[in-house]
């Protein structure tokens, strides 16, 4: 339990100093960690994207609202190519455009197009790795080249897409773009924020089950204690009740003997002599038996000891009286009780 002066002491901290504390205890730097992650993944996610940014990230076209174009007629033309067609509205700033989708289509070639009026007005960006570098050249070729002949298909968009994807097809087997197909996938911090939700799923379900497991185990060995610790007590009682029992018995013997105890025999004379020590140590025990049941099993089984060790002299006893033989002139006195 937590001390009251250590709980209002710890609330008087300063903020910083019970967040520096928080966070440097186990807990706290999970909490931290998944924060990071969560962090990352939304970041990576596109958290931060415009509308057009959203869209090309799980899809290789664009259509700005109000263009008239099949999305999906157009989307089957391009395929898998590393290829990204924006279609803006007329008077767009194209520039932006590929700005826009520079994190989102990564790696790709981006034609960015608005129509003006017989003709389109267009500007590629060609996204490849290291553009600013060694492949300068190369992303400058494939910008340059990506529009050539569209102009003719103003009012037919799907084949001008038609179009840009054979110069596409044209770059990659001059070597000016590399080969290969684009894949969408999830980020990295989305695959590994759901391995986290399933290890969290899976490591919480263990955790439960064997919390309950242990809990189950404690409380049936608990039971078991109790329902061992109740029969030792029922059996001390029954065991206390005998020797009671017994101890009348040898009393009423006692009262017929004692008068006849000088002009009895040996045993006679046993008897009368033992039995007050027999009953002294059974007073002795009543007041241990009452405390008993309320202890332990050890002052339990000590107690059932004395029981039946008082309990044996009380059968001695018994044997010892039924051995007595008054004297001549007592057999009478003692036959008629």
């Amino acid at each position: 339990m937590t001390d009251p002066k250590q709980a209002l002491a710890q609330a008087r901290e300063p903020l910083p100093a019970r967040a520096a504390r928080l966070f440097g205890s186990p807990f706290g730097l999970g909490v931290l960690a998944c924060l990071v992650l969560a962090g990352w993944a939304l970041w990576t996610g596109g958290i931060t994207d415009g509308p057009v940014a959203r869209e090309v990230r799980n899809s290789s076209v664009y259509v700005a609202p109000g263009v008239d174009l099949d999305e999906a007629a157009a989307e089957r033309i391009i395929g898998n190519r590393r290829l990204v067609v924006l279609l803006l509205e007329p008077g767009a700033d194209l520039r932006e455009g590929c700005r826009d989708v520079e994190r989102a289509a990564d790696g790709t070639v981006v034609l960015v197009l608005s129509r003006d009026d017989d003709e389109y007005d267009t500007y590629g960006c060609a996204l490849l790795p290291d553009r600013d570098d060694e492949n300068f050249g190369r992303a400058f070729v494939a910008e340059m080249t990506i529009s050539n002949g569209i102009d003719g298909f103003v009012d037919r968009p799907l084949d001008a897409f038609k179009v840009v994807t054979v110069n596409y097809d044209r770059l990659v087997k001059a070597g000016t773009v590399p080969d290969g197909t684009r894949t969408i996938s999830p980020s990295l911090p989305r695959y590994l924020v759901a391995a986290a939700a399933v290890l969290a799923v899976l490591g919480g379900s263990a955790l439960v089950y064997v919390t309950g497991l242990r809990a189950g185990r404690l409380t049936a060995d608990r039971r078991h204690r109790r329902d061992a610790h109740a029969d030792r007590r029922s059996a001390l009682s029954a065991d206390t009740a005998v020797l009671a029992q017994q101890i009348i018995d040898l009393d009423q013997r006692y009262a017929r003997m004692k008068p006849t105890a000088i002009a009895g025999n040996a045993d006679h004379k046993s008897f009368v002599r033992d039995y007050p020590a027999l009953v002294t140590d059974y007073a002795d025990l009543l007041d241990t038996v009452t405390a008993a049941r309320d202890g332990d099993d050890a002052h339990l089984d000590e107690v059932a000891r004395r029981v039946e060790s008082l309990s044996r002299r009380a059968v001695g006893l018994s044997r010892t009286a039924e051995l007595a033989r008054p004297r001549s002139g007592a057999a009478a006195t003692d036959q008629s009780g």
